[in-house]
């Protein structure tokens, strides 16, 4: 398992990806500790929002900063993601608004964000089914022929992200399959946080997850998916063999889910707690906080003036998500066909009525 940062924020040497960390400036480093800690804290205000009944659900990513914050900032502009619906970290460094992340989970829109401007596809609720849609992706990109031109704001890779237990779904292994033969220009990015809703990894494989794509005839490798710097440097490298020409990459984050699958999963019912303990040690925030403090990149001042602005994202979050608009309730028949259609037109008409009788009711 590659790791340039041991969980107690020490530096591991490893002379190929040392390059990649290194052309990183001190802006860039702080930059990933602000990342980290921003997204917790949204990730926080969302949790708490859906405690008090202002979101339906939420997914949490509570362990899983350093795997999403470490491989979204290895993107180039030019890059398209595919998320799951967990991708929160993946989302800010594409320079999604948070806000805009909520509006699904609270009701009120399809998704929020245009997938064109941020190059950051739509939230994907059906599991798995995102790594087909990157695949195809990549392989229209190499027929337009963004693939291995040495240019570099051109030459373009995709990602896909997906969890372990998506794993076991038959449309990644099919994902796997096109990519493969076709040698397209994506990274499969799994975030092994070893439980599948409540299925720990021992009952969905035998064999570690980054061996898979060896079958599908293209390289895996296995990463400290808690270690912000080694996520980077992994990704990165995966990133640029895609845009060379060199075709797809398996990357397996290894890393832990400390919080629920979502809002409404109770965890104590199928893991115990001290397995939680021991993570809880390995935590990717204090892990790269520790090296940056003894490695000189950062001192307390910065650290109090990110957890001052983190105090203050929870702030604007939580007001901006309580002023989200309610969308009328007819929305839902709109951009269900490309054109008019006699079915949810007469559906349209029935809900209206639907609708106004309460009014009448209200009247009387």
């Amino acid at each position: 398992m590659v790791q340039l940062l041991t969980p107690e924020g020490e530096r591991v040497a490893h002379p190929e990806l040392d390059p990649l960390v290194e052309a990183l400036s001190r802006e860039e480093l702080q930059g990933l500790y602000r990342d980290l800690v921003l997204i917790r804290r949204f990730d926080a205000e969302a949790t708490a929002l859906q405690r008090q009944g202002e979101l339906g659900l939420w997914a949490s990513l509570l362990g899983q900063e350093a795997a999403q914050v470490g491989s979204g900032r290895a993107l180039r502009p030019q890059d398209h993601a595919f998320p799951t619906y967990r991708e929160h970290g993946v989302a800010w460094c594409r320079g999604v608004d948070p806000v805009n992340l909520l509006g699904m989970f609270r009701g009120v829109n399809h998704g929020g964000w245009d997938p064109d401007e941020k190059n950051f596809h739509l939230y994907t609720i059906i599991i798995g089914a995102q790594t087909l849609h990157a695949t195809g992706y990549a392989m229209g990109v190499q027929r337009d022929g963004d693939v291995g031109t040495g240019d570099p704001q051109r030459d373009t890779a995709v990602i896909a992200y997906f969890g372990d237990g998506a794993s076991s779904q038959g449309d990644v292994s099919e994902a796997l399959v096109f990519a493969g033969v076709n040698n397209s220009p994506v990274v499969f990015f799994c975030q092994n946080n070893q439980w599948a809703i409540s299925e720990p990894n021992e009952k969905q494989t035998r064999a570690p997850l980054w061996h898979r794509a060896r079958g599908f005839g293209f390289p895996g490798i296995r990463v400290d998916g808690n270690d912000v710097l080694a996520v980077y440097a992994v990704t990165a490298q995966a990133l640029e063999n895609a845009r060379c020409g060199q075709g797809p990459t398996f990357v397996e984050a290894y890393t832990y889910r400390m919080g629920a699958h979502t809002t409404s999963d109770d965890p104590t019912k199928y893991r115990v707690s001290a397995e939680v303990e021991v993570w809880k040690h390995r935590d990717p925030i204090e892990r790269y906080k520790r090296w940056l403090t003894t490695s000189g990149t950062a001192d307390a001042a910065f650290f109090e003036a990110v957890e001052a602005e983190a105090d203050e994202l929870g702030r604007s979050v939580r007001e901006r998500c309580l002023a989200m608009p309610d969308p009328d309730g007819t929305a839902m028949f709109d951009h269900v066909y490309a054109e008019a259609h006699p079915v949810t037109a007469r559906e349209r008409a029935w809900f209206t009525e639907y609708q106004a009788s309460f009014e009448q009711e209200v009247a009387r």
